[in-house]
């Protein structure tokens, strides 16, 4: 007797606002320490996996932000599939993926040398993503959010 659901549309674009903020910030900060970790005289272990957690944090909210219906474990999965694809992907080598490798935006998305390491990393850097996507709208960025999404009944309710 219970049909689907409809689909709260105002739900989803809170949902999608929040985690575009939230990536941006984790984009900034990955950025942060990978162009200031090493001169801040961070210890190289910081930089490469702090890096790595961080950017497998921005892929989670990305896969939110592009699925704002799937539950938080989807999308980790989704993630952490992205993560192993990406890594393995480094074991192959042609002259385009190498020249592509080598440029900035190439290292910064697929990076450049194959590591086990960088999936534990990542696996991590997911399980982040899920807790601030969890704290966030669980917290404070939902209200926020709420009050930047105009709805008609607020603009009736004004004149």
């Amino acid at each position: 007797m219970h049909g689907p659901q409809p689909v709260n549309t105002l739900a989803l674009r809170r949902r999608m606002l929040i985690r575009t903020g939230l990536a941006l910030v984790v984009i900034a900060c990955g950025l942060s320490l990978r162009w200031y970790g090493f001169p801040l005289g961070l210890p190289a272990f910081v930089v490469k996996y702090g890096g790595s957690l961080l950017w497998a944090t921005m892929v989670f909210l990305l896969v939110g932000v592009l699925l704002p219906w799937l539950t938080r474990s989807q999308l980790a999965a989704i993630a952490m599939v992205i993560a192993i694809v990406v890594e393995f992907s480094r074991l192959v080598h042609t002259p385009w993926l190498d020249a592509f490798r080598l440029t900035t935006a190439g290292a910064l998305l697929l990076g450049r040398i194959f590591s086990l390491w960088n999936l534990l990393a990542y696996a991590v850097g997911i399980l982040l993503g899920v807790w601030i996507d969890q704290f966030a709208t669980m917290h404070g960025l939902a209200g926020w959010a709420k009050r930047s999404v105009p709805t008609t009944s607020r603009w009736w309710a004004r004149r």
